[in-house]
């Protein structure tokens, strides 16, 4: 099995900042022969509050030549308690209503593909823990599959045992019980997004990849991080005792650069910054 996996693309029909990276993205799918796309996460600019985005992006995945499955993203459901935009019901309902589940389980051949919204963790409410209780019952029924689990958030930044990077990663607790149920169902693959760094490890016999990002890269704005710095897609082949990820800089893409644009794009945070800054 061929899957495609994209991330962060950041559309938006009215901040159309890295929309122009889309179409080179959508000829290079048709290119590969995928059974599947993947997209995990931040299909929006800004999904969270305004239902245009997620509709315009929708469109688009529509128009692909294979079938797409999606994790949202914090720019699509929202992110953390105590956040700007904290997940919550509405921010759900709109995502549920217009995308479609926000975790889900797809059976290829010999495979269990599993999509994970990492945004329900680290809020130790009754949405995590229905996630968490659906996530092991999709793995103890796996009937022998080997499974591959998709969601935005990496489980880690730096060290699998690391303490709490607050936006960037899932949270220690929610982690540790990942790895517990991954170790116990032997997972084969962590594939996620959001860090907008291409990297690609292992951790207690799992292959771990961060797709990259086909909208912006960050240049100062944040801290350096594992892997490197690039826009493009992840190929995974899929077979029945093996995987091989390969991580793709894909031609005609620009190179967008958020540290430009972000007062545009994203005012909250540069608001945040420049107060961090002071």
């Amino acid at each position: 099995m061929k899957i495609v996996q994209i991330s962060d693309t950041h559309l938006s029909p009215s901040k159309t900042h890295f929309n122009d990276n889309w179409e080179p993205v959508a000829r290079w799918i048709e290119t590969t022969g995928a059974d599947l796309v993947i997209h995990t996460g931040d299909l929006t600019i800004d999904g969270a509050d305004h239902e245009e985005d997620i509709l315009f992006s929708m469109e688009l995945m529509r128009k692909l030549p294979v079938p797409v499955l999606i994790v949202p993203g914090n720019h699509d459901v929202g992110h953390l308690p105590g956040s700007d935009q904290p997940v919550d019901a509405d921010r759900l309902v709109r995502w549920r209503t217009l995308v479609g589940p926000d975790y889900w389980v797809c059976d290829h051949g010999t495979w269990r593909l599993i999509g994970l919204n990492s945004l329900l963790l680290g809020f130790e409410n009754a949405e995590e823990e229905k996630q968490f209780q659906w996530l092991e019952q999709a793995l103890a029924n796996r009937d022998g599959r080997r499974v591959a689990i998709f969601a935005h958030k990496p489980l880690f930044v730096d060290d699998p045992m690391e303490g709490d990077t607050g936006y960037w990663s899932v949270t220690p607790k929610q982690r540790r019980r990942l790895y517990e149920l991954m170790a116990e169902h032997d997972v084969a693959l962590h594939a996620s997004g959001h860090l907008h760094w291409a990297w690609q490890g292992h951790h207690e016999g799992t292959d771990l990849v961060w797709g990259p990002p086909t909208s912006f890269i960050i240049d100062t704005l944040e801290r350096e991080m594992p892997g490197e710095r690039l826009v493009g897609a992840v190929l995974h082949h899929l077979g029945d005792e093996w995987i091989d990820s390969k991580i793709v800089a894909l031609p005609g893409l620009t190179s967008y650069f958020i540290d430009h644009v972000i007062d545009e794009v994203y005012p909250r945070h540069a608001k945040k910054l420049a107060e961090a800054a002071q």
